[in-house]
């Protein structure tokens, strides 16, 4: 990652804080600069390392539902507490077997995905050598450190805050400082897929200033040798573009299991989490109200964040189409027939090579989406709320059936 890679070497920080979390390989894996044999040690040793993170992973997860049937047995609950907490830790470690497997499968596409990026940027800045380059090297650190930095520093910050004192009496101390570093990391999965979101709308940001030098300097040119070599920089700006198109596929197949097990993983802690807080509504000695807020509020920002961040580079890739009929008014479109077929096809490619962050077709990952997400945990939450004043209902019905027979 070396020379003119400076998206990956901006984004190698926030890679090797994931890979310390076996989310990901550590990106020195995949510079051929280092020795092979090596690199091979290096690779055994990770994978060793990752499945004793996997290991803690399972067996937090068993203390956990152990917890959870010994404060059910406490609160001496008879309705689905037991069968949603344990569905909600099956998911927390199917979540991170998903992880790594995917990391093992994927490894090679992995390395194709830094190599495109790798080269993106290199053809990327060639081709605007001729417009004057590209402004601003150190804003792409500025975005990424706005963008992922922050949150990153406030979700570890405060995950611990607000998770730790609602895991009950029943666990031990060390045992939630494990689960803590368990649920940090399933949450930090979703900031590796926000960091290569920001790295391809660098990528989609550059080539549109591309475009649009290109469009200045359409507006003066009346040479026809001036205005082939636009055609020529017009249609190179349209293959990256495709590729960048691809590399989003690519991220895509990468990022399909890990985070539609974390929307679905997230989904579920909220609805457990407003679980507890309506059994121990009543319970004066409850510290944990609060808390439970600012855990699920967490739970919502951390796929916010990258919904926005996807929507935003969406949104960047779908300005292109107006610049292009910026430069069809043009009078020198109408005068060169080269330039405006080349227009018509730049055109027809964003019809068809639409740009969307997807989990597997399953869903968009965009902030439409993101508000469904919303109205189909709220919607659950009152079906929810509503079995729970069923359950009350009976028992008092209950209570009241057993007090008027003892009379």
């Amino acid at each position: 990652m070396k020379g003119r890679r400076r998206l990956l070497a901006a984004a190698r920080p926030y890679l090797q804080i994931f890979s310390v979390f076996a989310l990901t390989p550590p990106p020195n894996f995949f510079d051929r600069t280092t020795n092979r044999r090596l690199r091979r040690f290096l690779i055994v040793g990770y994978g060793v390392y990752s499945l004793f993170f996997l290991g803690i992973l399972i067996c937090m997860s068993y203390v956990n539902v152990l917890a959870l049937n010994a404060e059910i047995e406490q609160f001496k609950l008879e309705d689905f507490t037991r069968a949603m907490g344990r569905v909600q830790k099956v998911v927390l470690a199917s979540m991170g077997i998903v992880i790594h497997l995917n990391m093992l499968l994927n490894y090679r596409r992995l390395g194709h995905i830094y190599e495109d990026i790798a080269d993106l940027e290199m053809e990327i800045d060639d081709a605007s050598q001729c417009f004057g380059g590209q402004p601003g090297h150190n804003s792409f650190r500025y975005r990424l450190a706005t963008n992922c930095g922050l949150w990153l520093v406030a979700l570890v910050g405060l995950m611990p805050r607000f998770t730790i004192e609602a895991m009950g009496p029943f666990v031990s101390w060390p045992s939630k400082i494990l689960s803590e570093l368990v649920l940090i990391m399933l949450q930090l999965k979703c900031l590796e897929y926000c960091v290569f979101v920001v790295m391809v709308y660098e990528l989609v940001l550059r080539l549109r200033h591309t475009l649009r030098q290109l469009q200045v300097e359409l507006a003066d040119c009346n040479q026809r040798d001036m205005l082939q070599a636009l055609c020529v920089a017009l249609r190179r700006n349209q293959q990256l573009l495709g590729r960048v198109w691809r590399l989003v596929g690519e991220l895509e197949k990468y990022f399909t299991l890990p985070m539609m097990f974390l929307f679905l993983f997230n989904g579920l802690t909220i609805l457990h989490v407003v679980n507890w807080a309506y059994i121990n509504q009543f319970n004066p000695a409850d510290c944990c109200r609060y808390v439970r807020l600012g855990n699920c509020v967490l739970l919502l920002i951390n796929p916010l964040v990258a919904c926005y961040l996807s929507q935003r580079c969406v949104n960047a890739y779908n300005s292109f189409p107006r610049i292009l009929h910026q430069i069809r008014c043009l009078s020198v479109a109408n005068n060169f027939p080269v330039l405006s077929m080349g227009l018509r096809e730049y055109c027809l490619q964003l019809q068809h090579l639409r740009l969307l962050f997807t989990c597997g077709g399953f869903f968009d990952i965009n902030l439409k989406n993101f508000g469904g997400l919303i109205v189909t945990i709220l919607g659950y939450t009152i079906i929810l709320v509503q079995f729970k004043f069923q359950a009350v209902a009976e028992e008092k019905g209950r209570f009241d059936l057993n007090n008027s027979k003892s009379f």
